[in-house]
């Protein structure tokens, strides 16, 4: 069974902090062919489209487009600060591997 992803508290208050919202954007996350293991995360800021999921939340929004919907079947996106810098990062349980950097990762 599909289940839509999940958006941390945590994303959605990064998202404020960088006024995506203010800007009329969202955070995209959409998955594409390529990368060390397969296929890679693309997440970057943009503009929500009419076929998106949306994912809202402390009046922040989190779109994923109907192709990448099936690869982010209940995954979680959040937000984590580490020594080696501060990143959006999603946790996948489709995922059967991953590389190290944690964008690139096999099914």
């Amino acid at each position: 069974m599909q289940l839509p992803p999940k958006v941390t508290t945590r994303a959605f208050e990064r998202l404020a902090e960088i006024g995506a919202a203010d800007q009329g954007q969202a955070l995209r996350v959409a998955v594409e062919g390529g990368g060390c293991s397969g296929f890679q995360y693309e997440i970057a800021l943009d503009d929500p489209k009419a076929d998106d999921l949306i994912l809202e939340g402390s009046g922040q929004k989190v779109v994923v487009d109907s192709i990448s919907l099936p690869f982010l079947s209940n995954a979680v996106i959040d937000f984590s600060e580490e020594l080696i810098g501060a990143r959006f990062v999603i946790e996948n349980p489709n995922a059967t591997s991953a590389c190290g950097c944690g964008t690139s990762f096999s099914m």
